[in-house]
């Protein structure tokens, strides 16, 4: 379980994130240009900033070595789970990546939690649920502020 802990929080943070950019940036218009720099910006300077958060938490909690490890698979994690919509951004019409970031956010979601729930020895059905409808959550509130901000900016 420990293992899964160094990309889990990143993995999810990158994936929900990529949808929410992908789809809120989409609905003001932004342009592929404007979605692939979010995209970009996320996955490395914010990254940044989140996995120094998460050494500071990890070297307090567990100590200096386990906390680099924990560091690099988080930065690592959410990296390439960002660049992956980079591509779909990248090889799609906007209309269609949309879509494609969604369903390809969701699947990823699904797996990961599907992973943790049998590691956990739980039901993953409920855990899978219950996580795809914070993501749909979080889709929906940024459509809306997309077009929100295509509307009145």
């Amino acid at each position: 379980m420990r293992d899964m802990t160094r990309f889990a929080f990143g993995a999810t943070a990158a994936i929900m994130t990529s949808m929410a950019l992908i789809v809120g940036l989409g609905s003001a218009n932004s342009g592929k240009a404007g979605i692939i720099g979010g995209l970009l910006i996320i996955a490395i300077a914010d990254n940044l900033s989140d996995t120094l958060g998460i050494h500071i938490y990890e070297e307090c909690k567990v100590g200096a070595t386990a906390a680099v490890r924990t560091s690099v698979s988080n930065y690592l994690t959410r990296l390439f789970t960002s660049c992956s919509f980079v591509v779909i951004v990248l090889l799609l019409p906007l209309g269609v990546a949309r879509w494609a970031g969604v369903i390809w956010g969701g699947l990823l979601l699904s797996v990961l939690t599907y992973l943790i729930a049998r590691s956990r020895s739980v039901k993953p059905i409920p855990e899978v649920a219950t996580h795809l409808l914070v993501a749909l959550v979080v889709v929906v509130l940024s459509q809306v502020i997309g077009s929100l901000i295509a509307r009145f900016v």
